[in-house]
């Protein structure tokens, strides 16, 4: 007799039997049909979670409860890039009475909803169906992308799992939703797979079109700028011939024009030299001090001794993780992107609910927590945990629920 809800002995045999044999099959698959596989299996899981949690949303200031899939994505930073498509960007920064700039579409980076146009200008399709399609898209070229570059550093069953956990991450629903993450994660995976395999001019114009699909253009800067001192030091037992010097100092410097060039389109807009750090301030609340809002953020949360401690204590974790043998074995590229964004999270961004989507860009570190055990029990296990995270997430951070004193905390 079996155990009351369990299976009968023979359907379970049949179970295992099937799930082997669809494994031998996928197996089989050529490499991108594999990730692509992945992929779309991660992202109708995010759908059906959408749709459950849709399904409890009360009105919120985008529309009435229980939305369809379509309108429940069309929410939060979705409905400034939609206003963005529709109108462009102001002539001049909003300010209120205290002259402080008001929160407007200058935050927001211009690349996405500029090819949301171009694709209804070649379709016809409106921004309601067209940029969710291209958000999604733009997550496919993203994932075979990231396959790429991780198989500069592993066999094919790791980069596959990193591939996992980058489709399966709690934030990732972000990258079916009309944000500009996908995009931006496709054009970071090729920059720095360009970067891998030292094809430094390929990667100028990539660079420039990721530094305008959302701000992460100090970091690669800095990290391009590292890489090249990391090169000219180990000029010795790695020679580098006088053309891949200038081709590299030639990517440092694009990268730092381009780090720059929002800021400067924004002031050549407006004609106001703080449009761009002034309007990231309004939703702060405050001016930027660096490293300061997290001390203010662990005060908050732990206390005043423990406020202090709290992101010493992140710090020293990160920098640990960074030299562990993983994450050594990722090479000298992707570990100076993951220091400099770092570095640039800890000393630029105000942590809030936000911070998790932040860690996106992170992504190398999935090849990492697949090489630190080869065992399936623990992979399976860290994909169960980040799918469950997904429900979390969407439930959590992006549906609506008014707090006591107004507002709700954004994804």
């Amino acid at each position: 007799m079996t155990g009351l809800g369990q299976p009968p002995a023979g359907l379970q045999t049949v179970l295992a039997s099937g799930l082997r044999n669809w494994q031998l099959r996928a197996a089989r698959w050529p490499w991108w049909a594999q990730v692509c596989g992945v992929y779309a299996l991660a992202r109708v899981f995010s759908l059906l979670v959408f749709l459950a949690v849709a399904r409890h949303q009360g009105p919120s200031p985008w529309g009435p409860a229980r939305p369809g899939y379509l309108d429940f994505i069309g929410i939060w930073d979705s409905a400034w890039y939609e206003r963005i498509y529709r109108e462009g960007y102001p002539a001049q920064i909003p300010r209120g009475a205290d002259g402080r700039a008001l929160e407007n579409p200058w935050a927001f980076y211009a690349l996405f909803p500029a090819l949301v146009r171009a694709g209804n200008a070649l379709t016809g399709l409106e921004w309601r169906v067209l940029a969710p399609l291209l958000a999604t898209a733009a997550g496919f070229v993203a994932v075979l992308l990231v396959y790429k570059l991780f198989r500069q550093f592993a066999g094919h069953a790791p980069s596959l799992w990193g591939v996992v956990f980058v489709s399966a991450f709690p934030v990732s629903p972000i990258l079916q939703v009309p944000y500009a993450e996908s995009l931006n994660l496709a054009l970071l995976a090729a920059g720095l797979y360009l970067m891998v395999r030292r094809r430094y001019l390929a990667a100028l114009p990539v660079v420039v079109l990721m530094c305008l699909s959302r701000p992460v253009g100090v970091p690669f800067a800095a990290m391009v700028g590292l890489q090249l001192l990391w090169r000219i030091r180990r000029r010795e037992r790695d020679p580098m011939p006088a053309a891949e010097f200038a081709r590299l100092a030639a990517l440092a410097l694009v990268s730092c024009v381009a780090a720059l060039a929002w800021p400067v389109l924004a002031w050549a807009a407006t004609g106001d030299l703080r449009a761009y750090t002034d309007t990231e301030m309004a939703w702060r609340g405050g001016n930027l001090v660096l490293f300061k809002p997290w001390f203010d953020m662990g005060t908050r949360l732990f206390g005043p001794v423990g406020g202090i401690l709290a992101p010493l204590v992140l710090a020293a974790a990160a920098a640990l993780c960074l030299v562990s043998g993983p994450v050594r074995r990722l090479g000298p590229v992707l570990r100076l992107w993951c220091a400099s964004y770092g570095l640039y999270l800890f000393a630029f961004l105000h942590p809030q609910t936000s911070t998790f989507r932040m860690l996106l860009p992170l992504f190398p570190l999935a090849l990492a927590a697949a090489l630190v055990s080869r065992s399936r029990a623990y992979r399976v296990c860290l994909l169960l945990m980040f799918l469950a995270g997904q429900i979390v997430w969407v439930t959590w951070l992006w549906s609506w629920a008014q707090l006591p004193g107004g507002g709700d905390y954004p994804p």
